[in-house]
């Protein structure tokens, strides 16, 4: 039953009025994306039938209807109450009040036209090993309407440092967030014993598949090495052939091994600025 504060004076909300509701508040949660179509994709909904629900012609299923308030982190009072009478149901830090508008959803928002999903061979010199690259894969991945980020050390980096190589001590995850021209991720090991922050922008190539720009690592200035470096990330996507060969190749490798266009966009010898 609606509660009393729900009901109209002829009585309780009719079908019409909550799809209206509904409506309403699916059209202020949806203002935030760039990209209807780009939503539909991450919510796995089609976009005709997703236009049906923000114009209050019908409401979803109930397994839809969760897909729906999980991704925004919101509930089913979305159906009955407006959205901004509710607020989210998200208590993760991003979305704390004091910052929500800083690094809450719209800096969150990273769709598949901007950063598609699937797996990517990196590059970049070694901050260890100066005279060596690392090449590694990460894997992105989205839930929950946020895109993360997971990888595993080096082992042969890990070794050097005097740590396990492990894959738990050696993995590594992280957040991508939108930026005004590329994408950033903020990169932490497990119990972030070590950070990094890394900007990538697109790069106009032939398949449209490469991006290029820097890691920095959180240390002391008075550590040796290097704190900052380019990087580059090539998108593989599910191409299993690729990735296995990726995958055989990657840790600490000398220069001559750096991918041919990886090296170009790496600009090794030159200064980073």
């Amino acid at each position: 039953m609606v509660s009393q504060s729900l009901k109209s004076d002829q009585g309780e909300l009719k079908p019409v009025e909550i799809r209206n509701i509904f409506g309403a508040n699916l059209r202020q949660l949806s203002s935030a994306y760039p990209s209807i179509a780009g939503l539909c994709r991450e919510l796995g909904i089609n976009r005709t039938q997703y236009n049906r629900y923000l114009s209050g012609e019908s409401f979803p299923r109930p397994d839809v209807l969760h897909r729906i308030c999980q991704f925004f982190g919101t509930d089913a009072r979305i159906l009955l109450e407006p959205v901004d009478d509710i607020g989210t149901g998200s208590t993760d830090l991003l979305n704390h009040p004091v910052i929500s508008e800083y690094l809450g959803k719209s800096a969150t928002l990273v769709d598949e036209q901007m950063f598609p999903s699937g797996f990517y061979r990196f590059t970049r010199v070694s901050f260890i090993d100066t005279e060596k690259a690392v090449m590694g894969l990460v894997y992105i991945s989205r839930a929950d309407g946020l895109t993360f980020l997971r990888g595993f050390e080096a082992r042969e980096a890990m070794r050097q440092q005097g740590l396990p190589d492990d894959p738990q001590t050696r993995e590594f995850r992280g957040l991508m967030l939108a930026q005004e021209q590329g994408v950033a991720a903020l990169v932490a090991r497990r119990g972030s014993v070590t950070c990094s922050f890394n900007f990538l922008a697109r790069v106009a190539a032939f398949d449209n598949n490469f991006w290029e720009g820097y890691t920095t690592r959180t240390i002391r200035e008075a550590v040796s090495g290097p704190r900052a470096a380019r990087v580059v990330y090539e998108h593989l996507g599910r191409n299993v052939k690729q990735v296995m060969a990726c995958a055989r190749e990657a840790g600490l490798i000398p220069e001559e091994r750096i991918p041919p266009f990886h090296r170009r966009l790496l600009r090794i010898g030159e200064s980073f600025r």
